[in-house]
């Protein structure tokens, strides 16, 4: 399957969730085997060997990849949720979003300054909520953060929001 092949299958949604914005919907490339597969082998090639700890996972579409991600590289999976779904003690953070404010969280105890993470999202759009994710993260002390979307629409330029040492890697560009 092609880069080309892969785009085809996700939907463009225009006017979701606000008038204005045209949502890139991953449910209909998900459902095919082939567009799983080819996430999955790609995620693992550039992952595999960099001592990842940790995928963290940002709710809800990071839920579907990172998970399996951490499976194929040996890794844990840490979900970042939205506030008030985790049941334990947690650390937060809220940040302005492109249609309003939002708050997410992430169990107090589910990093260490040991791990490596991965920090995984579907898709870099304006960068609010992976900005914030990556600030929590870096909370705990760890040694690294690399972070990953599937897809990222350039002309937004989320990237700027983050630091010059942050590596950023998306597999589809638009």
């Amino acid at each position: 399957m092609t880069i080309e092949e892969v785009k085809k299958e996700i939907r463009d949604v225009p006017d979701f969730p606000q008038k204005g914005i045209l949502f890139r919907d991953f449910t209909t490339a998900f459902k095919k085997p082939e567009c799983m597969k080819w996430f999955e082998s790609r995620l693992v090639d550039m992952y595999s060997n960099l001592d990842i700890t940790k995928v963290v996972g940002i709710e809800s579409r990071g839920f579907i990849m990172a998970p399996i991600l951490a499976n194929k590289i040996n890794a844990g999976f840490v979900p970042i949720r939205k506030k008030g779904k985790l049941p334990a003690n947690v650390i937060e953070i809220s940040y302005a979003k492109e249609y309003g404010v939002d708050t997410i969280q992430i169990h107090e105890d589910a990093l260490s300054s040991d791990d490596i993470v991965l920090l995984h999202d579907d898709l870099l759009a304006t960068g609010g909520t992976m900005e914030a994710a990556y600030e929590l993260i870096k909370k705990f002390g760890v040694k690294k953060v690399y972070i990953n979307f599937l897809a990222e629409l350039d002309s937004l330029n989320g990237r700027s929001l983050f630091d010059a040492d942050a590596q950023i890697d998306s597999l589809i560009h638009y």
